[in-house]
């Protein structure tokens, strides 16, 4: 890979990760609730579902999938109903202390499912092999670039929720403005749950 495109892939993924989706909005609930160093478990379960999917990426296997109508529509609507029952549970505790398990296995667990069933992992993985790898250099000299290029953007910026989510949970905020903050997370896990089941796959 040249530095041109190395530059211009490492600004794709600057885009990709740094937007807001639920990975983002999960990462500043659990660091509110949990603070910061016990939701840093967050950020490595992205890292890990990242891992997983650029190599699942580098063997096709993503590529498969979104050929595949069928199985990406019902992983799609898996991944919708989830988000939106994670929503739907958040809104109904934000009143209740302590609404996400503090235990760190319980959190590494969300947070990897929550990243596991977007489907934005799987277009941004798909849209980054499909325009960023070139077919006629070894696939195995390329991932040595692009593996620590999206893994350390993507650590930098879900720890950098983290740190926001830490940041707002410090705040000496009065009852009925946490519940709505909580509420308001809530809200966007059941937005992004129904824009994930209304997402139409391209022809």
């Amino acid at each position: 890979m040249s530095v041109e495109a190395w530059l211009v892939f490492g600004a794709f993924w600057v885009v990709f990760v740094t937007s807001p989706g639920p990975n983002a909005v999960n990462c500043v609930q659990v660091a509110m609730e949990v603070g910061f160093r016990r939701a840093l478990v967050c950020v490595l379960a992205i890292l890990m579902q990242a891992t997983l999917f650029l190599t699942l990426s580098a063997i096709g296997v993503t590529a498969l999938i979104a050929a595949s109508p069928g199985l990406y529509f019902w992983i799609k609507l898996a991944g919708a109903a989830v988000l939106i029952w994670l929503g739907m549970r958040g809104w109904l505790m934000a009143s209740r202390p302590m609404a996400v398990p503090v235990e760190r296995r319980h959190l590494f667990g969300r947070a990897f499912l929550i990243a596991t069933i977007n489907a934005k992992s799987v277009a941004g993985y798909l849209a980054a092999f499909s325009q960023f790898v070139q077919p006629g250099v070894p696939i195995a000299e390329q991932m040595v670039v692009i593996f620590p290029t999206a893994l350390t953007i993507t650590a930098a910026s879900y720890t950098g929720y983290v740190a926001l989510g830490a940041g707002l949970g410090r705040l000496a905020l009065g009852a009925l403005a946490n519940i709505w903050l909580r509420r308001g997370m809530a809200a966007l896990f059941i937005g992004y749950g129904v824009a994930l089941g209304a997402l139409q796959p391209r022809a």
